[in-house]
């Protein structure tokens, strides 16, 4: 295994009603913060806190544009500051800026060299993939070689870090990390010895594993389901639920797709759990709890639709989403029933990261292009097309207040509506 140098630290003091969703990540224990501290936002359903425009502009308002590094994992938001995670050479790099005017705060970064893997790093360069998460002060990383870093949000001090495991991931890592309780849960190592791991948040020490499956692409989410709080996560091979408390494994439910990668986040609507994986029907699923016997019950599947890079969105009684089937498509599923409600013309693009706003939901394609849609599910109802970027953007776009940023190849951008 590699030796990596003690991180050098540089600090640059330069200047509907209560929604599901929110009822599960307070009864998860989630650190509820405004804005968009995490992947997928605040609950992680893709839900963002936006002011939607009495009527949108024909253009929005480039307010600033920062070089930061390469990768695509996606920038968050808490407060004045925005964070965010990429590569500089041989380095990861984490920094805040501000979010008025994108001048930097701090920036700390460590050595971070990896061997690529051709067939990850042909389309997708070195990364990191993963974005960061925020808790209680602190900011937490998934490196793309596998290392796991906790960060002083304040001031960027490193609190601690976890060195990349022997064996990397095949196409190295992907997931975000989740704060639980106290708890960081990733999936550490690679596919042939990888364990699903909490450390301690404040001081790094590993509370619970389990070694049972290699690591996904797919980030984990925290649920209540039949009364248990668990950890709903892909593996290479499953997808599963441990307990949140000791890492037990509760239930598993074998799923394998081509390239090992699964790499979609579960979505729970009701105590239904919806999922996808490259060239799989989107399937709904009900889990229960008999006599300490976990069982799984299929609530319906449909064949018209995959999800592979990207994590549809609930609303109302609709499944939003993103197919790479026909070369890109969009669609609607009925939640409830499976029943395709449309599908958009295909040839849309490679990808699209979707996140929602009230009665909206909005897809950033990969080629920089922002759809903003009405949440129809009689028809693909397009409202606005802007183009945010002049590079590819793989990162989910992250929407607060009346602002939208951007993460491209290389750089964050910030664009306004007004």
């Amino acid at each position: 295994m590699r030796a990596f140098a003690v991180a050098a630290i540089t600090t640059l003091v330069l200047s509907e009603g209560l929604a599901l969703s929110e009822i599960l990540a307070a009864q998860s224990g989630q650190n509820r913060v405004e804005g968009w501290p995490q992947w997928r936002g605040a609950n992680r359903d893709g839900a963002a806190a936006f002011t939607v425009p009495a009527s949108w502009p024909d253009t929005l308002n480039l307010k600033w544009k920062v070089e930061v590094g390469l990768g695509y994992s996606a920038p968050i938001v808490v407060g004045d500051r925005v964070y965010a995670f990429s590569r500089q050479d041989e380095h990861e790099v984490m920094r805040a800026l501000d979010a008025g005017t994108g001048k930097t705060v701090w920036e700390s970064r460590y050595p971070a060299g990896f061997k690529a893997n051709p067939a990850a790093t042909r389309t997708h360069g070195a990364g990191p993939k993963s974005t960061p998460a925020f808790a209680d002060g602190r900011l937490f990383t998934l490196g793309m070689s596998g290392m796991v870093t906790a960060f002083d949000a304040a001031s960027g001090k490193q609190i601690w870090q976890k060195p990349s495991p022997p064996v990397e991931p095949l196409y190295h890592t992907a997931m975000s990390p989740l704060v639980d309780r106290g708890l960081v849960i990733v999936h550490v190592g690679g596919h042939s010895n990888g364990a699903l791991t909490a450390f301690d948040a404040r001081s790094g020490e590993t509370k619970w594993s389990w070694p049972g499956d290699g690591p996904a692409y797919g980030s984990p989410m925290a649920m209540e389901i039949a009364g248990t709080h668990q950890i709903v996560t892909f593996t290479q091979d499953n997808l599963i639920g441990v307990s949140a408390a000791d890492g037990a494994l509760l239930w598993r439910r074998p799923y394998t797709v081509r390239s090992t990668r699964n790499a979609v986040t579960p979505i729970l609507f009701g105590q239904t759990l919806i999922v996808s994986g490259l060239g799989m029907p989107v399937t709904a699923f009900r889990l229960f709890n008999r006599g300490g016997q976990w069982t799984a019950e299929d609530v319906w599947e449909n064949h018209d639709v995959t999800m592979d890079m990207s994590t549809g969105v609930v609303i109302g009684n609709s499944l939003f989403g993103f197919s790479p089937r026909n070369s890109g498509q969009f669609f609607a599923v009925d939640a409830n029933t499976g029943q395709t409600q449309w599908l958009s013309e295909p040839r849309q693009g490679e990808n699209a990261a979707v996140v929602k706003a009230g009665n909206l939901w909005f897809a950033l394609e990969a080629d920089a292009e922002l759809v903003v849609a009405r949440a129809n599910p009689k028809q693909f109802e397009i409202l606005k097309r802007y183009t945010v970027a002049t590079s590819a953007t793989w990162a989910q776009p992250v929407l607060s207040g009346q602002r939208v940023f951007v993460k491209d190849v290389n750089s964050i951008t910030l664009w306004t509506l007004n």
